[in-house]
């Protein structure tokens, strides 16, 4: 097995000891990627691991990687809802409007999936509402075309509140 295979094992398995002892000795893990593109970073956040997330960043890993589709963690996070670790990326200077290949923002993906909670953290750390994906759509686009009325409440107030600055 390779040191890349045992690093992203001990990540799902939250080995913390393997992780710690592997980034001494190897410090480029942190920023590594698998066949996918992703980072152990942008896999630990998918799978929720927030004290391994900490730790990858308290060892440099770059919080707004993209993997083969354009993901960031962050835009990972969003549609999972798992805000915890939105604020610590965020508070580590991931960028919140970071877009995908399709265009999709953190903001565009919480709201395609559901997650008022995430829709309403993303606005109160100023998620831009005006971005817009490929196809044209923004946030408040999907919520209308999902008849998502929290979401919509959330986006309508915040959209009010950025027509008045321009």
């Amino acid at each position: 097995m390779n040191i890349l295979n045992t690093f992203f094992e001990a990540i799902q398995s939250v080995n913390i000891n393997v992780i710690e002892t592997l980034l001494k000795r190897f410090p480029k893990l942190a920023n590594a990627q698998d066949k996918r593109g992703f980072t152990p970073l942008v896999f630990a956040t998918y799978f929720d691991k927030i004290e391994i997330a900490e730790t990858l960043i308290n060892h440099n890993a770059n919080v707004n990687h993209r993997d083969a589709k354009g993901n960031t963690a962050l835009l990972g996070v969003a549609f999972k809802d798992n805000v915890d670790i939105a604020k610590l990326l965020l508070k580590n200077n991931a960028n919140i409007n970071a877009q995908n290949n399709l265009g999709y923002t953190p903001l565009i993906f919480a709201t395609i999936y559901n997650q008022p909670k995430m829709v309403g953290f993303l606005l109160n750390q100023n998620a831009d509402v005006s971005l817009k994906d490929r196809e044209n759509k923004s946030a408040l686009d999907y919520a209308k075309e999902k008849s998502l009325k929290e979401i919509i409440n959330l986006l309508e107030v915040k959209e009010a509140i950025y027509l008045q600055t321009i």
